[in-house]
């Protein structure tokens, strides 16, 4: 059962393809760290790639707003990959060019399922209406070595553009507590804390944040 607070906090899918994505098209500018990366939409073969990369982000990152118990809980459950992003073309990853090594990994959605893995309980994958509804901003994580550095900012402006260009005109998601200021930062605004129950009885904290794109 999914425990909602009503306290504000401080407060037709296309074929899946894997185009390489380039700054022109997008008109991103290049920054010092991400040149070092390739930006690309994730494929099939990166799936068994992206949960150690979660894996390590989540462990480094998340003890500055959860405990350890909270983070073993909700890892492969609340925290994980949904390869329905993958098979439906809109889950970015940032590849380090020198190694080929995984960077960042983040995307959108144009389903309703809000957050969580494929092993989360009371996933709903039916399509969104842009007309009503906001895409959805899903799975963001960056390996703890890439922090801070500019990377988790340019696959949000390719989820963001990507999402404009399929008609959506607001974005959401489900914030963990340690990615309320990034997201602060790029113009969300915070909404409802929800509290995710975990199965040991305690629950991982998380805040609903929206954008009009």
């Amino acid at each position: 059962m999914l425990i909602v607070s009503r306290r504000p906090v401080s407060i037709r899918p296309p074929a899946f393809h894997s185009v390489l994505l380039r700054s022109s098209r997008y008109n991103l500018p290049v920054t010092p760290a991400v040149k070092d990366l390739h930006f690309r939409l994730a494929t099939p073969a990166d799936i068994p790639r992206i949960p150690p990369l979660i894996e390590a982000s989540v462990r480094a990152l998340g003890p500055q707003a959860y405990s350890q118990s909270q983070i073993e809980q909700s890892l492969g459950t609340w925290l994980g990959l949904d390869t329905q992003l993958v098979v439906d073309g809109t889950y970015f990853v940032a590849e380090v060019l020198a190694s080929g090594a995984l960077a960042a990994c983040g995307g959108w959605s144009r389903r309703r399922t809000p957050f969580g893995s494929d092993h989360r309980p009371g996933r709903d994958d039916a399509l969104l209406d842009p007309k009503t509804d906001a895409a959805k901003i899903r799975a963001f994580f960056v390996h703890p070595g890439w922090a801070r550095r500019g990377v988790a900012t340019r696959i949000l402006e390719l989820c963001e553009q990507a999402a404009r260009t399929e008609g959506f005109s607001t974005a959401e998601m489900g914030a963990t507590l340690t990615g309320i200021p990034f997201y602060r930062r790029h113009g969300y605004q915070e909404g409802l804390r929800e509290d995710l129950p975990l199965a040991n009885g305690e629950v991982l904290p998380i805040v609903r944040m929206s954008k009009a794109l």
